[in-house]
């Protein structure tokens, strides 16, 4: 009798999609980074201006990428992409840092930041965020492996409450708040320009990709991806130009610097009294809280992918699906342990910015693919990217210029990317030396 593969269980539509967007790129980017923004442009005006750029640099890719997700509906986003266009080498590479370095850094960050937004609303030492942030993480591993329905569901529900504070403080800020919006001053007296508050945008608009992990689990990825990558990235760049607008009009803009992560709860005090800053850091958590969720749904659909492919060590073993949850529980059962060790043992600003440099160089690597997959791909999939091929261009430039930005910014973490993804290397080669042996 032949055993029956069991197959991941394809009941993704289109809201939970869309919600995995919003929730993957809505976390504390939008509540942390204005202050950021303003200090480092030196103008509310210059700094509206990076989030709009940022903005559009993002909707860019999520369009580009959306043709190439159509042409490649397959479980493993990025990974998947890269591998089907620039052969099974750089694929690795890709899924290998985003399985060690990029994926567990992002949880673990956002574990820890859970951790101390809780322990600060609780008064608890600082000390418990570690133990809060594991459990946190734990317990979000456990629920999503019972089925993604049920992460799906614990996305779309805390995707819509994290919107609400959003919107109550941006529709309050706009009708009630008094201070001028343009041209003032953030009296910072070091401005970074306009490269680093774009390169702030860029980090906060960061997760959209993660959808595309997960197209092997949807009804129908051809024409649900696509409609979920734009849906999704356009309610995001409303919701971060509609908060910073109100947020101007509420506080001045050196105020805005001054306060920096509290901005949006002193802006929350000042329009709906002392129960504002409990309401905004309620939403603070639930929205770190599913941006968490979306990356522990979507992140392990990175090694799982290699792993079926036999690009992971004891790939038989982690490309195991639970027959009862048809949920990959062994590889996301591993970026939690790597995800907990990060936790306990680097800073989260630290985890991020060791990741980012080389995820956006395989970022670029997709942008460009789609010049590639329009002479292999010529009948497959009836969407097209729009503006074709400034769009296109217009993401891999902004690919390029966050490499450099983060190039001059973090020399020294960019250079730990690079050597942890050439450590890939030997460990490719002894796979494959491994699987002709097997099949020889």
């Amino acid at each position: 009798m032949v055993k029956e593969e069991v197959q991941l269980k394809k009941n993704i539509g289109f809201m939970v999609a869309a919600s995995l967007v919003v929730g993957t790129v809505i976390g504390s980017g939008i509540f942390m980074k204005p202050g950021v923004v303003i200090s480092s442009t030196g103008n509310s005006t210059l700094a509206l201006w990076a989030w709009v750029i940022g903005g559009i640099i993002t909707l860019a890719s999520g369009l580009t990428i959306a043709e190439v997700s159509v042409k490649i509906p397959r479980t493993g986003g990025l990974y998947a992409y890269v591998e089907e266009v620039y052969g099974s080498m750089w694929g690795f590479l890709c899924g290998w840092i985003q399985t060690l370095i990029y994926g567990p850094a992002v949880i673990g960050a956002l574990g820890l930041y859970f951790g101390e937004l809780v322990a600060g609303m609780f008064g608890l030492p600082q000390s418990s965020k570690i133990i809060i942030g594991i459990i946190t993480v734990i317990f979000l591993f456990i629920f999503n492996m019972l089925g993604t329905q049920y992460g799906g569901l614990i996305q779309s529900v805390s995707t819509v409450a994290k919107l609400i504070p959003i919107a109550m403080i941006a529709v309050f800020g706009l009708a009630k708040g008094h201070s001028p919006i343009f041209n003032m001053s953030s009296g910072s007296t070091e401005t970074l320009g306009m490269g680093a508050a774009v390169l702030a945008t860029l980090w906060a608009y960061d997760g959209w990709m993660n959808v595309g992990f997960m197209a092997g689990e949807m009804k129908n990825p051809a024409k649900t991806l696509p409609r979920a990558i734009i849906t999704g990235i356009l309610i995001v760049m409303a919701a971060y130009l509609g908060v910073n607008f109100a947020m101007l009009h509420v506080l001045p803009a050196e105020k805005i610097v001054e306060l920096g992560p509290n901005a949006s709860k002193e802006a929350a005090n000042i329009l709906f009294g002392s129960t504002g800053g409990k309401l905004i850091a309620v939403g603070i958590l639930i929205s770190i809280f599913g941006c968490l969720n979306g990356k522990i749904l979507t992140f392990p659909r990175i090694p799982l992918a290699m792993a079926q492919e036999g690009h992971l060590p004891a790939g038989k073993y982690l490309s195991h699906i639970s027959p009862r949850f048809k949920t990959p529980i062994r590889v996301t059962f591993m970026e939690i342990v790597i995800a907990i060790m990060m936790m306990l043992a680097g800073n989260p600003d630290r985890l991020s910015d060791i990741a980012i440099f080389s995820v956006f160089l395989f970022y670029g690597l997709a942008f460009f693919a789609v010049f590639l997959l329009r002479k292999t791909h010529k009948s497959v999939g009836t969407y097209k990217v729009p503006l074709y091929p400034l769009t296109p261009i217009l993401a891999i430039l902004g690919a390029i210029y966050i490499l450099g930005s983060t190039i001059m910014k973090t020399p020294l973490d960019t250079f730990i990317s690079i050597v942890i993804t050439l450590i890939g290397l030997p460990v490719y080669k002894i796979l494959q030396k491994n699987r002709q042996k097997s099949t020889g």
